[in-house]
């Protein structure tokens, strides 16, 4: 796993296996949140697999699916729910979806720039949303 810090309670990573949650639960998380639409994985890794693996750990799970460039307000309310009832890890394909949610659900309560810069120091670019994040 290439798991990805953004605050003290959330990290994000790149897509994860069932066989991966077991340590995660191991490693402090409580809260598994899936941004991959089932039409992007195999039955191995769909929401349906992650959920079993995340309850067979113990772990809260959250499916929010996020097709590239069709964010919604409910998906980003959704995803700070979610998060909050951390440690929470985020995953979609590269994480980079997850890292986008992040940055959205942030706006208003951090600034702007400093949102983009937890994210670029976590390896994401989320520059091209600064202007959704200084509403």
């Amino acid at each position: 796993m290439d798991l990805r810090q953004l605050t003290p309670a959330l990290s994000v990573s790149p897509q994860i296996h069932p066989s991966d949650v077991e340590e995660l639960a191991r490693a402090g998380f409580r809260v598994l949140i899936n941004n991959r639409p089932d039409d992007e994985v195999g039955a191995d890794e769909d929401s349906v697999a992650m959920r079993q693996a995340a309850t067979d750990a113990g772990l809260a799970y959250h499916h929010i699916p996020f097709h590239p460039g069709r964010v919604t307000a409910d998906m980003v309310r959704d995803f700070k729910a979610a998060a909050a009832e951390g440690p929470a890890m985020a995953y979609c394909r590269s994480g980079n979806r997850s890292t986008v949610l992040w940055a959205l659900s942030q706006s208003g309560e951090r600034p702007a720039q400093e949102i983009i810069g937890t994210a670029a120091a976590a390896g994401y670019d989320v520059s091209g949303i600064a202007s959704m994040l200084s509403r």
